[in-house]
């Protein structure tokens, strides 16, 4: 007998099946300003839950959206202190995930997924 094993199939990530627990860690995206401008620079805003870590957001974005990220930059907003008719509250604390693509891609947020 011998001793070769079989070789597994690698899987595509293009035509992988989605794994719908993806959805938890891509919120919404970012439609700002300051988001339309750091499109320019292939750079797509979303806003992500405070768990998440920057391999799962790549690993959901790249799932999603079927397109390769070189790098993923994370950041909290710290919630502001906000009076409304004369009581105080708190905003909540927002997470943002500044996801790099790789050169000639895009993703079109306004068509959702």
């Amino acid at each position: 007998m011998s001793d070769v094993k079989p070789k597994k199939a690698k899987v595509d990530n293009k035509t992988a099946p989605i794994d719908p627990a993806l959805y938890d860690f891509i919120r919404a995206p970012m439609i700002t300003e300051k988001a339309t401008l750091a499109s320019e620079h292939n750079q797509v805003m979303f806003r992500v839950p405070l768990k998440a870590t920057k391999p799962q957001i790549k690993k959901a974005v790249e799932s999603l959206f079927k397109v390769d990220v070189t790098a993923v930059n994370t950041l909290i907003s710290k919630g502001k202190l906000k009076r409304f008719r004369g009581r105080l509250g708190r905003r909540n604390n927002v997470k943002k995930a500044i996801v790099t693509l790789a050169q000639g891609q895009s993703i079109d947020v306004t068509t959702g997924l």
